[in-house]
């Protein structure tokens, strides 16, 4: 992993012992972020823009694995976690090993939930937790199944 891995959060509980929320807007989305693509980034610079800081929470190789299928993930959690270092509009990364991040949700308490465009506001996990949803159109055509498909 890069030297920017410092961005990983490896326990939730120092992050929020430590983490001073004073006067900042914490923005929240979560995905498995396999093959990353420009409709990862179009999501990530747009949720970047609705607050001061990003927390990405990025599913494990075993949930992603309860959720899609043995055949995924395609890139491993240290790959995913590798290159969502380097993007830059993302300030924290965190794994969760759940089905889903509402545990995660729940904790932090981030003002902002974002999510893409396949997903509708009313089914969003952890809603109630936050003081704002935003569901971030999809780019048409960029999608990792999609990739998957057209690699056949």
């Amino acid at each position: 992993m890069s030297n920017k891995s410092s961005k990983r959060i490896i326990d939730i509980n120092l992050f929020l012992q430590n983490f001073d929320r004073k006067n900042k807007t914490i923005v929240f989305t979560n995905g498995c972020f396999d093959l990353l693509h420009e409709g990862h980034f179009h999501l990530l610079k747009q949720a970047k823009k609705l607050g001061d800081v990003l927390i990405v929470a990025v599913n494990t190789d075993d949930s992603i694995k309860r959720l899609k299928g043995n055949a995924r993930p395609i890139e491993t959690l240290e790959t995913r976690l590798s290159k969502l270092s380097e993007v830059v509009e993302v300030d924290y990364l965190i794994t969760f090993s759940e089905d889903t991040p509402l545990e995660l949700i729940q904790q932090i308490q981030p003002d902002i939930l974002v999510k893409g465009g396949d997903y509708s506001p009313e089914n969003i996990i952890g809603k109630e937790f936050v003081k704002q949803v935003i569901v971030v159109p999809l780019l048409e055509s960029f999608s990792t199944t999609r990739i998957i498909e057209s690699k056949k």
